[in-house]
């Protein structure tokens, strides 16, 4: 496996494989990896030829109070996890490496399906992810791209972006990783205190708890009413909890496939979680 920490030296080791017409997989994150990272390597292993990872903390879809500075940065441990799920480069470049020294003056902003959820919790989040996204495209020139359905509202934008501005890429989302007692997987779950862990799994058993009941014909605005109260007994602070349909779209009632949303804070650590329920007639 190779390493490496600028877009020259990418290319060149990409290179035999864009000439070969190798079929190239492309999984972006942010580093400090868990098993939900490594199932989206293993994705790309199964359906590519060649599979670049690329760990990169991205500043600007950071928030002002956010924790770009304290995010975990575990180069040397990733990349032998990496290794071991069969990547074939892994690319971590400087942020002067992306950004360059001199002002960004463009931006990219997928509208409409980033007004709520995390788009209005986290102002300009989205936007940071857009922008480093379509760089990081620009630069692997991948085939595919594989990201979790973990972080939905995220693979949305990603999927939109990539419609609109005909980038010949397919954008596959894989399954939510989660730990056995129903937690999904996340680089944040380490920002958990012991007891917030052994709490952390309600949110899955609420969203559960919700899928039983709207299959049970129970109203959606009193199962998002359940989910709440749920929460709320357990210590969250939340953030929103809220049902869209797959394409993010409001809906009142169960009368179509329905995305269950939470995001909510265990002390100062944000969980967020989803569920899709679907409608059968």
């Amino acid at each position: 496996m190779k390493t490496e920490t600028t877009i020259q030296g990418l290319s060149a080791s990409l290179s035999k494989a864009r000439s070969s017409r190798k079929t190239i997989g492309f999984v972006p994150t942010m580093g400090n990896l868990h098993e939900g990272h490594l199932n989206l390597v293993r994705e790309a292993r199964n359906l590519c030829d060649v599979v670049v990872v690329s760990i990169f903390v991205n500043p600007i879809q950071f928030g002002p109070n956010e924790d770009f500075d304290s995010y975990p940065r575990t180069l040397d441990q990733d990349s032998q996890l990496l290794a071991e799920v069969g990547c074939d480069i892994v690319f971590a470049p400087s942020v002067e490496q992306m950004y360059g020294g001199q002002s960004r003056l463009t931006n990219i902003s997928v509208s409409d399906i980033t007004n709520d959820l995390c788009g209005a919790q986290r102002p300009g989040h989205f936007d940071g992810v857009a922008v480093i996204v379509t760089k990081l495209f620009n630069i692997v020139q991948p085939n595919f791209a594989f990201f979790g359905q973990k972080d939905y509202q995220q693979l949305a934008v990603i999927k939109q972006m990539v419609a609109d501005l005909n980038m010949p890429i397919e954008v596959i989302g894989v399954p939510i990783t989660r730990a056995e007692d129903g937690l999904a997987l996340s680089s944040r779950n380490g920002y958990l205190s012991d007891e917030q862990r052994q709490t952390a799994p309600a949110i899955y058993k609420a969203l559960k708890n919700a899928e039983a009941e709207l299959k049970a014909g129970q109203a959606l605005a009193d199962v998002i009413a359940n989910i709440k109260a749920d929460l709320v007994a357990n210590g969250f602070e939340i953030d929103y909890v809220e049902a869209r349909t797959p394409m993010l779209q409001t809906i009142d009632q169960f009368d179509q496939d329905v995305v269950i949303f939470v995001a909510a804070k265990l002390g100062k650590t944000r969980l967020i979680d989803n569920i899709q329920v679907a409608f059968v007639v």
